[in-house]
């Protein structure tokens, strides 16, 4: 397949990229600053936030699969105008989307929340992902919405990267005890996107681990599987600082999971 990656130069789209390589698919990946350092991919530059230029590059390459993973946490525009302009743009191709969403459209009330369940986000990030959802769904029918959580790689990941500071002392912070998230590997979710790409399936699917583990525990298996000092990590409660967002938020995937021969790992498997 012609696949292109919109946001390819970070974490989950280097990974995508890797994957599809290795599927010996035919892959160009954008980037906004900095091109990927992946092999063999046709680096583009693109700002999503353009729609005549997201248009020419996609009328161009004409992909028969995009996947958006591009987003700017303190940018509306990157996040959710941008997701439009690609919908906008797939559609108009002919190509089939893939757009990477968030448990961030989530508020934390329900804790629980599957496939079925409707945005209620609490955070600006939250609503520009719940927004560029709504867009997706209008303007690309067939296309699939996956919601993922907190990624986590095999030691290059920002959480990972963030653990290893505080562990060492090169970092300022805590990890908080009530901030619970269902973590997956980022092997597991680029497969499952890939997987659902080439599918027939389309609307809201959640990709996340089966373990809901807060913060502050994934820090302790990441410091465990590194050989770092655990005892150093300081911990503490999101409820009593004045970070927004949502506290506890615990994807369900069961229905997703049932269409998937990926197995979505959690955790305590993949940090074991």
């Amino acid at each position: 397949m012609r696949i292109l990656i919109v946001g390819g130069s970070g974490f989950l789209g280097s990974e995508l990229a890797r994957q599809c390589l290795t599927a010996k698919h035919e892959v160009a990946a954008t980037y906004l600053t900095r091109s990927g350092e992946t092999a063999g991919v046709e680096w583009l530059p693109l700002d999503v936030r353009r729609r005549e230029d997201v248009d020419a590059l996609i009328s161009a390459f004409h992909p028969e699969v995009v996947v958006n993973a591009a987003y700017r946490q303190a940018d509306w525009a990157t996040t959710a105008v941008g997701a439009a302009n690609v919908a906008l743009a797939a559609s108009a191709a002919g190509g089939r989307l893939v757009q990477v969403s968030s448990d961030a459209v989530f508020s934390g009330a329900s804790i629980r929340y599957d496939e079925t369940c409707v945005p209620d986000p609490i955070s600006p990030y939250g609503a520009a992902k719940a927004a560029a959802e709504t867009a997706v769904s209008a303007i690309a029918p067939t296309a699939v919405i996956a919601r993922t959580s907190l990624i986590i790689g095999d030691g290059d990941s920002p959480h990972e990267a963030l653990v290893h500071s505080l562990a060492t002392g090169g970092a300022e912070g805590m990890l908080f005890t009530d901030d619970v998230r269902c973590a997956v590997h980022v092997v597991d979710l680029a497969a499952a996107l890939l997987e659902l790409a080439a599918s027939e399936y389309h609307g809201i699917h959640h990709v996340a681990g089966t373990d809901a583990v807060s913060r502050y525990e994934l820090g302790l298996l990441i410091a465990r599987r590194d050989g770092l000092d655990a005892d150093r990590l300081p911990s503490g409660r999101r409820a009593d600082t004045n970070v927004p967002g949502p506290i506890e938020v615990r994807l369900e995937c069961g229905m997703t999971q049932q269409r998937l021969r990926t197995r979505l790992r959690g955790a305590r498997q993949f940090l074991a």
